[in-house]
């Protein structure tokens, strides 16, 4: 085999693999925008259940008052608590980084949280790995938008 053939040889296997990269990218995207809208939809439907399989068990959540929750529990507590009369996310976008993945977007939503009203409008970082198969959040955090 000449030299002029493994070089093109190399270069069509690297080809390949960069295509495999994105297909798993484009995957990966998929699932945790689907992870993000089951998370959403607990919230609409005060079913905290539907996130709890979403939830890493060491995750950090940082609300929008800058309260910081340290694992599951506390934080499935606090979904619990919050009841929410609507919710709805826009401009999601989820970026990969191998086993990492980042959810960013905005949110809107009114309800009562330890008895108190809210209608926040704000903007949402969450941060995703692939673990044991599949994609769980282990670090939330959100800011309010002043109106």
């Amino acid at each position: 085999m000449n030299t002029r053939s493994i070089i093109w040889g190399l270069f069509a296997g690297v080809i390949m693999l960069s295509g495999a990269a994105r297909a798993d990218t484009g995957a990966a995207e998929k699932a945790v925008t689907a992870a993000e809208h089951q998370w959403m939809k607990s919230q609409q439907t005060n079913n905290a259940e539907l996130v709890a399989p979403l939830l890493a068990d060491k995750i950090v959540e940082t609300d929008h008052d800058g309260k910081v929750l340290s694992g599951k529990d506390a934080v499935l507590a606090d979904a619990r608590s919050t009841v929410y009369s609507s919710m709805e996310y826009t401009d999601l976008k989820v970026t990969v980084f191998g086993d990492t993945a980042i959810a960013t977007g905005t949110y809107a939503g009114k309800g009562t949280a330890a008895g108190k009203p809210f209608d926040l409008r704000g903007r949402f970082t969450d941060t995703w790995i692939m673990a044991n198969g599949k994609w769980l959040c282990v670090a939330s955090h959100d800011s309010v938008i002043k109106k």
